[in-house]
């Protein structure tokens, strides 16, 4: 089950998201982080991501080409990793090629659990509060469909 909190931040606002998964540490995080399988899952129901690019190094870009319905226009998320730590930490800044809402910032922390592991999504600097909201049901979306991936 995941929780979601929310808390104003000056002039942004940011969301919060955990969830724990039934799979090692590892896993989650190459299943978060490998291009081919994130073309698996990721996504919100209703959504496919058809490709995926990932340079994973701090400085390094990520591109996700995802769609909605199979005759949605393709649209990118895109941003730059801030921080790498492999299997434990990601940071990255978060934007859409199709409605610019400024660099956001994505923090996910992959805790070990003793086979289990918590994801801490942090979602910051987010623009208002129906950016916000919507990206809480779309990061909740991803986990649902990730928790499915991970029981393969």
């Amino acid at each position: 089950m995941a929780t979601v909190s929310t808390q104003p931040q000056s002039t942004s606002l940011q969301l919060q998201v955990r969830r724990t998964f039934a799979a090692p540490r590892t896993k989650v995080f190459r299943a978060w982080t490998d291009p081919q399988t994130l073309k698996e899952w990721f996504g919100p129901p209703g959504y496919t991501t058809l490709a995926a690019e990932v340079d994973l190094r701090k400085g390094g870009k990520y591109r996700l080409t995802m769609r909605k319905d199979p005759d949605g226009d393709p649209f990118n998320a895109f941003g730059i990793f801030e921080d790498v730590r492999a299997p434990e930490k990601l940071v990255y800044t978060w934007n859409w090629d199709h409605r610019d809402i400024g660099d956001t910032l994505v923090t996910l922390e992959f805790r070990d659990l003793g086979g289990q592991t918590e994801i801490v999504l942090t979602h910051e600097r987010l623009p208002n509060t129906e950016e916000r909201d919507g990206h809480g049901t779309g990061w909740n979306g991803c986990f649902d469909r990730l928790q499915q991936f991970l029981k393969k």
